[in-house]
């Protein structure tokens, strides 16, 4: 017995049975329901997306288990006003983010080891190191009143010491910086806004902004890796932490966040954002073009029926088949809704043709099981074959959504052969009235075949093309390119790019022994994309036999001036109105030889205005002038401290994030930025590998993961193109038309390689998981215009299977235009590449196959 003549039985015996056949499906789709809720999980763990097996995955892997601290971090980059309140404010989220367990492992800030404190100066330059030690040996006599009374009332004294200085002669250019920044605080604080004064800034010059602007805060956050956002909850308790420190309550500070944990969290809430209303519109525009494709909500409900119950047997067999749903399996439903409404809609649209030609229902359902049915049992196949060659490729994430899908398209057949007839018998459509056809079509086509070799001539160009830009077509392996540029995670991160420090496009490496880290090290830092490599012995000064005296000196000269002594006596506005008068009174004599924008004249001015000022603002001046100074001297005391530094001294917390448990050290090199994207990123990581094959961290898992990714495409292209060909041959048995379905997939795919190349739109992460869906459009499409040639048509673009193709394709098209629109780069350039590669088949479908058809007639 034919397939067909078997087709018909079946669809014969569902129609019979029609009640029983659509009860046990509704049972099917609620147990499968049921299983997928009990069973079925989403996991946003990106490190499953890749087989464990892969070595890149094991360095990855045993990277993160001899440092787990660097793993599922959220960074919090603090700044401030001034120095100080970045870090106080740093220092206070930290120590906060440290006693909630809950929500965070750990908290650290790298940048803030009382260990650089102690030892800072000799991190510097000779030169710079020297320059800053002499002015502050020269500020000594300034330095000694401000150590003795550290309030507004010694720092006006300390003013008045100044114009001392002055009218003996003395030359003030070193202190110009200083007294400049005096000048302006006393200036806002004699305006009623008073504000704190960086002392870091006025005793270490340009020094003070070696650090940078911003202070970081490492937050270990534990994850729900079940949740759309595994990150949230400590996002959440991290925000609400910030938003009640000091600092971020005036204004003075802010606190923004990046890292991996947000990153990704904001990649999949900008996904999800507008899912709601892009669903609604898509639903909205499908029920539309079903509504112009079969007229009738009698067919409409079998057809939202039958795709209803594929998907829900589809998701019951990928809670059995994967149990868990990664970030791409999970677009398994939006390409089953894809490509299976293709199949009902066919079956619906070629049974109303032979509804009208038969005048019968049961004739009519009879006669499209034999006709339709083995077109859309070849089209599902094909179009599994091509999902299930993903199957055995390491990218875990696509190997399973080809699972899934290829089993999706195979219920998605036995729904369409066996439900939809049940229901079609239970709606009972009405007759037809006129052609299924467009009359429009078959004018097309006579058109096209009058002009058979210009479109011909025209395909081959453009087929032509595509092939000669096939080696142009280039894949962004950078997966930040996907992602949205505007939100708080990407802004912050671009901020902190141009830092080696901070850069995300670093190389990792471990190595055995201090010596052969050393070596390494050496090579690293001569790379031309390397912009800075570090290790342990890096945090061992340089040149302390030159900088070690020059502290040394320093602190017998400043050590008795800056020891602390005993508190004085607190502060209170009739002192600080004394001060202010003796101050003002002893620049007033010196006004006279001062140029009249020299910084000691605002003084004066400003003083003038606090002499008279009520006692709160001369109390709240006080605050905002010397809030910070007690802890700068503090800090100038223990720098002067700093001795002989050795690897043997580093604290065992800082050197941990140098060296394993296990004796291991770790290495790390950062590129530069011409190194961070594209052609520039892979040579970095050439270079690096060529002195240390064995690295890793993020530079390389970008490109190890790009490598992966296209050569897992690569392959299941290759070997679906091989089980669709074989399959074709098998049941086709005509090499012609085999040579005419491939043929017209091929051309399709040279259009859009064509049309990427010349949009410039790149392939990558995201919009390479579009590729399986192309090859199953494709194929099904051809195959319906290839078989009923076989069967006798002698035209096509007017017929009842044209209009279907062309309203499947408007239904997909739908889907790919809402996903196009997104917020998200990587999902917009899915839709586009979805959108271009249905253009392609549909112009290759609709134009130049019917002209090869009727061409061989």
């Amino acid at each position: 017995m034919t397939l067909a003549a078997q087709l018909a039985r079946l669809a014969d015996a569902c129609r019979r049975h029609a009640v029983r056949v659509v009860l046990a499906a509704l049972v099917l789709a609620v147990g499968s329901g049921l299983l997928a809720w009990a069973r079925l999980g989403v996991s946003t763990d990106t490190d499953a997306l890749f087989d464990a097996a892969l070595p890149w995955r094991q360095r990855e892997v045993a990277h993160a288990r001899a440092f787990p601290q660097f793993s599922d971090l959220l960074v919090a980059v603090v700044e401030g006003a001034t120095p100080e309140e970045a870090q106080a404010t740093a220092d206070a989220l930290a120590a906060a983010l440290s006693a909630d367990a809950a929500h965070f492992t750990r908290a650290a800030r790298p940048d803030a080891h009382p260990w650089f404190a102690r030892n800072a100066l000799l991190f510097l330059d000779e030169a710079d190191l020297a320059a800053l030690l002499d002015g502050t040996i020269d500020a000594q006599p300034f330095l000694g009143q401000l150590a003795s009374d550290p309030s507004a009332r010694g720092l006006f004294t300390t003013l008045a010491l100044v114009a001392m200085g002055v009218e003996r002669g003395e030359k003030l250019d070193g202190f110009r910086p200083a007294l400049a920044g005096f000048a302006t605080a006393l200036t806002d604080a004699a305006a009623g806004r008073p504000t704190p004064l960086s002392w870091q800034r006025l005793l270490g010059g340009k020094l003070a902004d070696l650090a940078g602007p911003r202070r970081l805060v490492l937050a270990q956050a534990r994850l729900d890796l079940g949740a759309l956002e595994p990150g949230g909850a400590a996002t959440a308790a991290l925000r609400a932490t910030a938003a009640h420190l000091p600092a971020v309550l005036a204004g003075r500070a802010t606190i923004r966040l990046t890292g991996p944990v947000a990153l990704a969290d904001e990649e999949f809430a900008t996904v999800a954002e507008g899912a709601g209303w892009g669903m609604a519109i898509s639903t909205s525009l499908v029920l539309l073009w079903l509504i112009l494709a079969v007229r009738s909500w009698r067919l409409i409900l079998p057809i939202m029926a039958t795709l209803g119950l594929g998907l829900a047997v589809t998701t019951g067999f990928a809670a059995l088949a994967v149990g868990t749903l990664n970030l791409i399996s999970v677009a398994f439903a939006v390409l089953f809704v894809g490509i299976a409404v293709d199949f009902a809609i066919q079956f619906c649209v070629r049974y109303r043709e032979h509804r009208l030609s038969s005048g019968d229902a049961t004739a009519a359902l009879t006669l499209t099981a034999m006709t339709v049915g083995p077109q859309i049992v070849l089209a599902a196949v094909a179009t599994a074959a091509g999902f299930l060659a993903f199957v055995p490729t390491s990218f875990r994430g696509v190997a399973e959504l080809g699972l899934i899908a290829g089993a999706g398209m195979l219920v998605a057949l036995a729904a369409s052969l066996t439900v939809l007839p049940a229901l079609l018998t239970l709606t009972r459509p009405r007759g037809e009235a006129a052609e299924i056809g467009y009359a429009w079509g078959a004018r097309a086509e006579a058109r096209l075949l009058r002009a058979r070799w210009p479109v011909v001539t025209v395909f081959a160009a453009f087929a032509g093309l595509g092939a000669a830009l096939l080696p142009l077509l280039e894949f962004d392996s950078d997966p930040l390119r996907t992602k949205n540029p505007d939100t708080e995670a990407m802004t912050t991160l671009a901020a902190l790019m141009s830092d080696p420090i901070t850069s995300p496009y670093t190389a990792d490496i471990l190595v055995a022994s201090a010596a052969e880290a050393d070596a390494l090290l050496a090579k690293l830092r001569a790379l031309p994309l390397a912009a800075e490599a570090i290790a342990l012995s890096s945090l061992v000064p340089a040149d302390q036999a030159a900088k070690l005296p020059l502290v040394a000196d320093a602190a017998s000269i400043l050590g008795a001036t800056l020891a602390p002594r005993a508190a004085p006596a607190p502060v209170t506005p009739g002192d600080l109105r004394l001060a202010i008068r003796t101050a003002k009174a002893e620049l007033d004599r010196i006004a006279p030889r001062l140029a009249p924008d020299d910084p000691l004249v605002r003084i004066a001015a400003a003083l003038a205005t606090l002499a008279t000022a009520p006692d709160e603002v001369l109390m709240q001046t006080n605050d905002a002038l010397v809030r910070f100074l007690p802890a700068q001297l503090d800090a100038l005391r223990t720098a002067l401290e700093a001795g002989p530094v050795t690897l043997a001294d580093l604290p065992p917390d800082l050197a941990r994030d140098w060296r394993a448990p296990d004796g291991r050290l770790r290495l790390q090199v950062a590129a530069k930025p011409e190194a961070h994207h594209g052609a520039g990123l892979h040579d970095f990581v050439a270079q690096v590998r060529g002195v240390a094959p064995q690295a890793g961290g993020s530079a390389v898992t970008i490109v190890e993961t790009a490598a992966t990714i296209v050569g897992a495409f690569r392959t299941a292209a290759i070997g679906a193109l091989l089980a669709i060909a074989a399959l074709l041959a098998a049941m086709l048995r005509r090499p012609l038309d085999v040579a005419l379905t491939l043929g017209a997939l091929l051309a399709s795919a040279l259009l859009t390689v064509a049309a990427l190349v010349l949009l410039d739109l790149p392939l990558n992460f995201a919009n390479i998981v579009a590729l399986p869906l192309l090859l199953g459009v494709g194929v099904s499409f051809n195959i319906y215009f290839v078989l009923n040639r076989r069967h006798g048509a002698r035209h096509f673009l007017g017929t009842a299977t044209a209009r279907a193709v062309l309203f499947s394709a408007l239904t997909t098209a739908t889907a790919f235009g809402v996903l196009a629109a997104s917020g998200h780069p990587g999902t917009a350039s899915m839709g586009l590449l979805l959108l271009l590669s249905l253009a392609a088949t549909l112009l290759v479908t609709f134009v130049l196959l019917p002209v090869l058809l009727a061409w061989n007639r």
